[in-house]
């Protein structure tokens, strides 16, 4: 089941990232985000009037996905960057491309016009989503963030929507 995220799904959703945060250079964050927190990130996106979307098997959150926006100038209104995880035990299920479709439906009818990913590299899963989604690369960062040690280079990718 597909549905928007609410405060109360704060501590399932930490579930789902903190280990990518303390095992992984997927997220560039190094310090696991409590409930607290990740309820204000929850109202934060919300209050920005942009959805964040959970998926639930089962009664269990599996995944999620959120957009927030690109820039605070305001010529930057119509643009947004999106994130998708999965719990490991529900990766390569197609959550992630159920999530992105429902989320840039929304968000066309909200009138974004581009939709922008951040993607620590290397990522050949998250690539794929996301070029599935019909997204293409349009920048390459060498270097811009180190974790564990070792240096990691972020790609972003991008999708615009027609405007009819």
């Amino acid at each position: 089941m597909l549905r928007p995220a609410l405060a109360a799904d704060a501590a399932a959703i930490c579930a789902i990232y903190n280990p990518y945060i303390l095992e992984t250079y997927i997220s560039f964050e190094e310090t696991a985000v409590s409930h607290e927190q990740m309820a204000q990130r929850i109202q934060t996106v919300l209050d920005a009037g942009l959805p964040w979307l959970v998926y639930e098997q089962q009664g269990k959150l599996s995944a999620y996905a959120y957009a927030t926006p690109w820039r605070t100038r305001p010529a930057y209104r119509h643009s947004v960057e999106v994130s998708v995880y999965a719990a490991r035990e529900s990766v390569a299920q197609g959550l992630g491309s159920a999530l992105y479709q429902a989320l840039f439906t929304q968000l066309q009818q909200l009138g974004i016009h581009s939709v922008i990913a951040g993607i620590a590299l290397p990522n050949p899963a998250s690539i794929a989503l996301h070029e599935k989604m019909g997204m293409r690369q349009v920048a390459r960062f060498s270097e811009v963030g180190q974790k564990f040690g070792q240096w990691h280079d972020v790609g972003y990718w991008e999708k615009l929507f027609t405007r009819s």
